[in-house]
């Protein structure tokens, strides 16, 4: 429809791309670039708590490495494989220094996301849970708030409970046919019975799932792709060569830059870098929320390196697969770029490497898109519906994997965009209270920050941060 291509050009070509990136700047400004300072606290509280079956979650959360492991599932998946190879192809290798520059900023947008997400959480049905939609109605009580939060969760559920879903399935299908020669519909019913079975377990089995497929399918990919690294290594300094002269001279690069603008270079990185690590989508708060903590800013800490682990190691070793393997020269585009930059050490393996992981990634993400779309649903609709709607996220899952129809690919692009909107509309009406929490844990201030709703007279986040807290005032940073 031109209509669904018209809004994604004008969300992702251009007004996300400022957004996005524009508050990604604003938070590392004002947090005092948090992602640099707190990377050190982060990487320990992440790689100090790995357990593949650490405490069992229930109705009070789940720890903070099974929060991190739900978020990552969704943020790591088929885009860290298709998305860079398309971002390399179309932008040029110089695409990819701009994902990374989009990253360092989007590091500091979860910080903010996941330290709203938790000092904002409540219970619903007597259990702990979180989001947008929670942070955004407590600085906007009224009837716009009613209406933003509710256009947010129509948003995230369209995009990522039934139309992301239908996305991830299709990939996997396409992959095991391609792989193995399996029909994609059968391959979509397996996949639904095991999202099935995981939905109805509940955030209890989902975490416990996450908390081991994570690390596995991280352990795995990275493997693979350092097998491939190690095998072309004297080709590895020459790609970063490509990818930072690319990034500012693209026509001083061979292959896939050719005719490539450095307009081109930038749209294409941050879009791909973005759309991938999920960064001021509003998407992974929902399981920051989740996590026991003491403070906040403390989640906010770890949610950082849920986007250094997307970006910067993911989606960095794909594209360095591709440009030292000189894959980029075969005209390929998408996942069958990766795979034939692996099919080039690993033989017709690499197209059975590809699916594995395309399997891994996938999966993970319509475990972690369902649950972020569930919070919605109750917020929405109450408990009574959360049935139904784990119902058709598996019917939509079994469609997907043999459908391909571009217009409910546009669709989910459009309403990932959509959904951005409220979400950094509320993290930024908010960002008073991100610093003075940010404050408060960095001088070891671990008490509770008491909410109280926006007063009158007063507007935009300063006011709302001279009510919660008098003695620290916008003045005192």
């Amino acid at each position: 429809m031109k209509a669904v291509d018209f809004i994604n050009t004008f969300l992702w070509d251009f007004a996300l791309l400022f957004l996005l990136c524009g508050t990604g700047f604003y938070f590392t400004i004002r947090l005092r670039f948090v992602q640099v300072r707190k990377f050190g606290a982060g990487m320990k509280a992440v790689f100090g708590n790995i357990r593949l079956r650490g405490e069992k979650a229930n109705q009070d959360g789940m720890s903070s490495f099974q929060s991190l492991t739900t978020a990552i599932a969704a943020q790591v998946g088929t885009g860290n494989i298709a998305g860079a190879a398309t971002a390399i192809v179309a932008g040029g290798p110089g695409a990819i220094f701009w994902m990374w520059l989009s990253a360092f900023f989007g590091m500091a947008t979860v910080f903010a996301e996941a330290t709203l997400a938790q000092q904002f959480k409540t219970r619903v049905d007597g259990e702990v849970t979180g989001g947008p939609v929670y942070y955004i109605r407590a600085f906007f009580t009224g009837k716009f708030g009613k209406f933003l939060a509710g256009f947010f969760s129509v948003a995230i559920i369209a995009a990522l409970g039934f139309m992301g879903n239908m996305v991830q399935s299709n990939s996997i299908g396409a992959s095991f046919q391609s792989a193995f020669g399996v029909p994609p519909l059968a391959i979509g019913v397996v996949v639904a019975l095991f999202a099935a079975f995981i939905f109805l377990g509940g955030a209890q089995r989902i975490s416990a799932v996450t908390e081991k497929l994570v690390p596995l399918m991280a352990v795995f990919y990275v493997a693979g792709s350092l097998i491939i690294l190690i095998v072309n290594y004297q080709h590895i300094l020459s790609a970063f060569g490509q990818i930072f002269v690319g990034a500012f001279s693209p026509g001083a690069v061979a292959g896939g830059a050719v005719g490539v603008t450095i307009q081109k270079a930038v749209r294409y990185g941050v879009a791909r870098g973005l759309f991938s690590n999920e960064a001021g989508m509003g998407s992974t708060p929902h399981a920051h929320a989740r996590a026991k903590v003491k403070h906040p800013c403390e989640q906010g800490v770890v949610s950082m390196i849920g986007v250094f682990i997307d970006t910067f190691v993911v989606l960095t070793l794909t594209a360095l697969v591709i440009l030292t393997t000189g894959a980029l020269d075969s005209g390929k585009d998408g996942a069958e770029l990766a795979q034939h930059a692996f099919n080039t050490v690993f033989g017709s393996f690499g197209n059975v490497f590809i699916a594995i992981c395309m399997l891994f990634f996938a999966f993970s993400t319509i475990i972690g898109w369902y649950f972020f779309g569930e919070i919605n649903v109750r917020h929405l609709f109450g408990k009574k519906a959360v049935k139904p709607y784990a119902a058709l996220v598996v019917l939509f899952i079994v469609l997907g994997s043999s459908l391909k129809v571009q217009l409910v690919w546009d669709l989910s692009d459009m309403f990932n965009g959509l959904m951005v909107i409220p979400n950094l509309i509320g993290v930024l009406a908010l960002s008073g209270v991100v610093v003075i929490l940010c404050r408060r844990y960095e001088t070891g201030n671990l008490s509770p920050l008491q909410w109280n709703r926006r007063p009158r007279g007063k507007s935009g986040a300063a006011g709302v941060a001279e009510k919660l807290a008098p003695e620290e005032t916008e003045s005192g940073e």
